[in-house]
């Protein structure tokens, strides 16, 4: 099966589409961004790669009808021991790489690794908990699932023994880049089989069905999804390990996504870790003139994420809480380096954290608006997209600021917007093959 690949290599998530030949979209991927770009590009591309197999195991076993209405729980069951037997196989490479540095620390010593093996020991009999059904985890990536529980057990357990605490973290920080920065793609197959039998005992049900189920995702495993042509843009794209050919700018790229989700898309804007866009496109999806925030990253996720730290909170946390506000409260600055401080007098001042976030929202959307100003104003269709589309409160202050001074204006939000860039990207590529008869000339 022919795919094309878009990936968009950003300053804190690289994400990356898959398309077949129909431009239908097969799957997607997002990993953190990393110092190693080539990593994060080739695990991303790889995760979207993963996602595509689910998708056509969907598709094939929904075409069979061999569930009889059982399809999503058994697919839903099969990604979550899928990520289960992924998680065990890090969780192990890390165990491995803090016992190797920990032969190498000057604190080295028979009760840091009693410490040390007792961790991994209550990590391991943790982990199925994580992806039993109906848990939450505040995130997907491997570094944040495995630091938080790492951290909250070696807190105990060096308790217990007697070590000390700080110890353990060293070994983490020591460990969790190398493990990080390891793509593992040779044992997916191994351990979508294995995911394969653990999900047969979790659904017995299937069990009287299983030859009608196994075939089809053993024929879909079976099947080469050939990497046809890659194209990378976003904030690191100059770190992409392909030639210029494959290289489209980010605001191409995120016109083009924005005019494949919504083909009456007239303005986009993306707001994004490091920087905010605002892009203005014809009816085929070509842009015609972009502005962008210049010199700092004033208003975009990078900001909402250093108030996160400020108020010690989740980034996550930031929009239900802003969204509980009374009071209209007005924020000065959108600098980092004087938002804290503004922060900081606003709560000795008593104002409340909501009351204070929502005024946060609000000057982050101001501060878009005029960058969309700049760029020739809001038309209609207008699509937001970026990471800040999937927070509540930037939304709300994004429809109130654009009625007051567009009025009724058609407001697109896709729940996976922050892929816009990316699926520009891959749609790129499936013209440089399909309509410019391009050939392959390199592959992530």
């Amino acid at each position: 099966m022919r795919c094309f690949i878009g990936i968009d290599l950003g300053s804190t998530t690289t994400k990356a589409v898959v398309i077949d030949e129909h431009q239908n979209i097969l799957g997607r991927g997002i990993t953190n961004s990393r110092s190693n770009y080539d990593t994060a590009a080739a695990i991303a591309k790889q995760e979207a790669l993963v996602n595509s197999r689910f998708h056509l195991f969907r598709e094939k076993l929904g075409s069979t009808g061999a569930l009889n209405g059982a399809l999503d729980g058994f697919i839903a069951q099969l990604e979550r021991d899928f990520r289960s037997e992924q998680y065990l196989e890090q969780l192990a490479d890390l165990e491995q790489t803090c016992q190797r540095s920990l032969a190498t620390a000057h604190f080295a010593g028979a009760p840091v690794r009693e410490a040390l093996d007792e961790v991994f020991r209550r990590l391991t009999a943790e982990a199925p908990a994580l992806f039993a059904p109906g848990a939450k985890r505040k995130s997907d990536f491997f570094r944040d699932i495995a630091g938080s529980q790492y951290l909250a057990t070696g807190e105990v357990v060096a308790k217990e023994v007697g070590t000390r605490y700080d110890y353990l973290l060293n070994l983490f920080d020591r460990s969790i880049i190398e493990v990080e920065n390891r793509v593992y793609a040779d044992s997916i197959r191994r351990h979508l089989l294995a995911a394969l039998e653990r999900t047969f005992i979790a659904l017995p049900e299937t069990t009287a069905r299983r030859a009608q189920v196994e075939a089809p995702i053993k024929g879909i495993l079976d099947t080469e999804l050939e990497e046809t042509y890659v194209v990378g843009t976003g904030y690191g794209r100059a770190r992409l390990p392909f030639s210029k050919e494959h290289i489209r700018s980010e605001i191409l790229c995120h016109g083009l996504g924005a005019h494949v989700m919504y083909p009456g898309t007239a303005t986009v804007l993306d707001i994004g870790g490091q920087d905010t866009k605002a892009i203005q496109i014809d009816p085929a999806g070509i842009v015609e003139s972009f502005q962008m925030n210049d010199r700092c990253a004033a208003g975009c996720g990078r900001y909402l994420g250093y108030i996160a730290d400020e108020m010690n909170m989740g980034l996550h946390e930031l929009g239900p809480m802003a969204m509980k506000s009374t009071k209209a409260i007005r924020i000065n600055s959108t600098c980092t380096v004087f938002a804290g401080a503004e922060l900081r007098d606003r709560l000795s001042l008593g104002d409340k954290r909501e009351d204070i976030m929502a005024g946060l929202h609000r000057a982050i959307i101001l501060r878009a608006m005029s960058i969309l100003a700049r760029s020739g104003g809001v038309r209609d269709q207008f699509t937001f997209t970026g990471g800040v589309a999937k927070n509540e409160a930037a939304v709300k202050s994004l429809k109130e600021l654009i009625k007051e001074n567009y009025g009724d204006v058609t407001l697109n939000i896709d729940p996976d917007s922050i892929y816009t860039g990316a699926l520009g990207g891959a749609t790129f590529a499936w013209r440089a093959v399909v309509e410019e008869g391009r050939s392959v000339e390199t592959r992530v």
